[in-house]
């Protein structure tokens, strides 16, 4: 456990519910510091939440693989050493996902919310922040893709660079009961970890249809104001099947590793079902988030073998996401550089995805206490994980910059001698990760210093 004994502290504030705002409060209040934490649902809603609670998750309900020595696995190794306290609540309500870590949308969103009620440093308030003080409280900005007008304004004033946007989407939800389970089978890609995946396996006549009437749907109108600025990594299933007839059978639709039992034989492509809640009572389409109008969704999703009457508890949807252009304002420990009270975390720092957006609410949580308490905290090192996020936040070349999830990619590399000799990949995987917990964990004490801050 990450935590730091406390004497006299400043009080901060975290503006943001989602999942960075959390985190950065939680830790912050766990190592002895008061937290005011703001989040403007339900007095405003936004375009994509359904309800006003803590970490509710908006499109997948997946905080990727669980498979040892990948990077996904390894950041929240390096997260779970540090005793994050959203990781506890994920761990807590995880459902069968294969070699993934899934969660229950709504206990996973209740264990946050409880965590919240039960930490006596924190504070809630439920109303809209629209104004940042560089010379106010320490303040961390964790507000996510979905960043209000009037923050977005803010922020943009404040770090003279204004801001970027893109838009991201929702998968579809169907009704586990409407599923046709005669047509479908069970099993996890390549047979790792368990078989949790509805699959639904098509033939190349009944691909064809349906790519025929994808790619000629009628899509949700687009405002003037907006220009569809899709991220690469999650692009709609319409977008991916206006590249090519096989571009969604190379992606989402991917037939490989996933053999019928009942045949034997690899279907033409295949839609994955992972399963949202503990109950089982509902599955998302993987990878099938779309722009479409819902009575367009209704009839293209049925006609996927097993779905034929689909019954869908949320249609897919898009939204628009907000991010800082992180290179050119956010220093190594997430404050600005020219704004040392101000913190950025989640999303609107500049990374993607769920368990990213938790890592950068977790490492503000822990600089912001430290400033807090007078403390100065060396950051946390370029080999491991989260360092290699805010490595690739801070550092990333401007004009190509766009948010990124973790990836081998990303972590330092091994030296040209080692990799010389080492061909094997998953060996490198396997010593990358290894060097890098022990970064981490050489670094916890260094991190700990009560040399006075520089704010």
């Amino acid at each position: 456990m990450f935590l730091v004994g406390s004497g006299l502290a400043e009080r901060i504030r975290v503006i943001g519910g989602g999942l960075a705002g959390p985190e950065a409060a939680l830790m912050a209040a766990r190592a002895g510091v008061d937290v005011d934490l703001y989040e403007m649902r339900p007095v405003r809603q936004t375009p994509a939440h359904q309800t006003a609670d803590f970490g509710e998750l908006v499109c997948s309900n997946s905080l990727k693989s669980e498979s040892e020595n990948t990077a996904p696995w390894l950041l929240k190794q390096e997260m779970r050493r540090m005793g994050s306290p959203l990781l506890e609540c994920a761990d807590a309500s995880a459902v069968p996902a294969g070699h993934a870590l899934a969660v229950d949308r709504e206990e996973f969103s209740r264990r946050i919310n409880a965590a919240i009620e039960a930490e006596t440093r924190i504070t809630v308030h439920r109303e809209e922040v629209t104004e940042l003080d560089p010379d106010g409280p320490i303040t961390v900005v964790a507000t996510g893709p979905l960043t209000s007008s009037a923050l977005s304004e803010e922020v943009a004033r404040l770090t003279g660079r204004g801001h970027l946007a893109f838009y991201d989407s929702i998968s579809p939800i169907v009704d586990a009961e409407s599923i046709d389970m005669e047509r479908v089978y069970f099993k996890a890609r390549w047979d790792k970890g368990t078989a949790d995946y509805i699959n639904c396996p098509m033939t190349r006549e009944e691909y064809d249809r349906f790519y025929d009437a994808l790619i000629s749907a009628e899509t949700v109108q687009e405002k003037e104001w907006e220009k569809l600025d899709y991220f690469e990594g999650c692009l709609p299933i319409e977008e991916l099947a206006r590249r090519g007839r096989d571009t969604p059978r190379f992606g989402p639709m991917k037939p490989v590793g996933l053999r019928d039992p009942r045949t034997g034989q690899t279907p033409w492509a295949v839609v994955q079902l992972r399963q949202e809640n503990l109950r089982a009572d509902s599955y998302n389409l993987v990878g099938f988030q779309n722009h479409l109008k819902y009575g367009e969704q209704a009839r293209i999703l049925r006609l996927i073998p097993g779905l034929e009457n689909a019954k869908f508890l949320r249609y897919g949807q898009i939204h628009r996401n907000t991010y800082i252009q992180a290179p050119a304002v956010l220093a190594e420990r997430l404050h600005l550089r020219e704004h040392k009270r101000i913190y950025f975390a989640g999303q609107i720092s500049g990374v993607e995805g769920y368990t990213e957006s938790m890592a950068m609410g977790l490492l503000a949580g822990v600089y912001a206490a430290a400033a807090a308490e007078g403390r100065d905290v060396e950051a946390v090192p370029r080999g491991t994980a989260l360092g290699s996020l805010v490595n690739y936040i801070t550092r990333a070349e401007l004009k190509r910059f766009q948010p990124a999830n973790i990836t081998f990619d990303l972590l330092e590399p091994l030296e040209e001698e080692t990799r010389r000799q080492v061909r094997d990949k998953k060996e490198r995987h396997r010593m990358q990760c290894e060097r890098a917990l022990a970064a981490l964990d050489a670094w916890g004490p260094a991190a700990r210093s009560k040399a006075p801050s520089a704010l």
